[in-house]
């Protein structure tokens, strides 16, 4: 069997907690918060494989999950992966994008797994939105738009772009099969923090059929909670609710064709396309336990992870310098 290590059960880490807990896996926990270690113990895991320090596990283990605060992910991931360990590392993979090279260019040398966590690639409408991209359901796509909103919390660690634009932007990139090559952004830090909590990011992803150009929408005012994508193709069009459980996605068969005078719109089928109801954080770390047994790379690797970070720190000298950036 597996031992896999949990390293952190915080706000996030506690639902790595109870799914990982539900595999047929061997855990051991790792939680410098002697509450938090707590809670690791009332939900079954046994005292003997709790610790506060992760460098007191009693026993070599497989695999590591990382869900600490960003700024950690480098030193640690590196040090599980020089030990010859698999990787599973929350997002972002790492706040700077040559730390997330490094990462993937030594998993890559070890011929270890690296996954991260863009968990929105593991819900059944994400890849059903992809796969009907790339077999060209949707004609050309002229725009894809994503809304990662509500009123919440800030995190300590990252800014809104870092913490929730990331989402969208990573699945963006996924769609479209490469990262974009432009990218403009303005953001606002209105509590002051030194950390954006407003953040709009615009991006265009070149293909052989012309430009599609994308937004992602961030920030922690708006009342409510937005977790939508739309994808705007010539001859299709789609919203997707990922706050919905099952009918996620609705699909409009609308296009506008030209006229004499111009162009007129025609609205075509609009069909509500069903789901199985799945929990992605339990898709992707079934995913990762997948990859450590059959050693096939993960749909979040760790370029996946690199190049979303490129992007977000090309959004961020975007809103600081007030100009355009060119990814390549």
């Amino acid at each position: 069997m597996l031992k896999v290590l949990l390293l952190g059960v915080g706000r996030w880490g506690v639902n790595h907690l109870r799914l990982l807990h539900s595999l047929p896996i061997e855990l051991f926990v790792a939680e410098v918060n002697p509450e938090r270690l707590a809670q690791a113990r009332a939900m079954g895991i046994s005292s003997d494989h709790l610790v506060q320090n992760y460098r007191d596990i009693p026993v070599s283990i497989d695999a590591v999950v990382v869900v600490t605060p960003a700024n950690t992910h480098f030193e640690l991931c590196k040090q599980f992966l020089e030990a010859g360990k698999d990787v599973f590392v929350e997002k972002p993979i790492t706040l700077h994008s040559e730390e997330a090279r490094k990462l993937v260019e030594i998993a890559d040398k070890r011929k270890r797994i690296i996954q991260v966590g863009h968990i929105f690639r593991y819900d059944p409408a994400s890849q059903w939105m992809r796969d009907a991209i790339q077999q060209e359901k949707f004609g050309r796509v002229k725009i894809l738009r994503g809304n990662f909103s509500g009123f919440k919390r800030p995190r300590n660690d990252t800014g809104v772009t870092f913490a929730d634009a990331i989402h969208f932007i990573d699945l963006f990139n996924y769609f479209i099969g490469k990262p974009p090559a432009r990218v403009t952004a303005t953001m606002q830090d209105f509590m002051g923090r030194g950390m954006d909590d407003v953040s709009l990011v615009s991006m265009e992803y070149e293909g052989t059929h012309g430009t599609a150009w994308a937004t992602v929408e961030s920030g922690y005012y708006l009342p409510g909670k937005f977790r939508e994508v739309t994808v705007i193709g010539e001859d299709l069009s789609i919203v997707c609710d990922y706050n919905v459980a099952q009918y996620k996605v609705k699909a409009f068969e609308n296009k506008h064709e030209k006229t004499d005078g111009g162009f007129k719109t025609v609205e075509g089928v609009v069909r509500q396309i069903e789901f199985p109801p799945e929990e992605p954080l339990l898709m992707e770390l079934r995913a990762f336990i997948d990859s450590i047994q059959t050693r096939k790379p993960p749909v979040a690797d760790g370029w996946a992870g690199y190049e979303v970070v490129r992007v977000v720190e090309a959004a961020l000298k975007s809103a600081k310098d007030r100009r355009t950036i060119e990814l390549y």
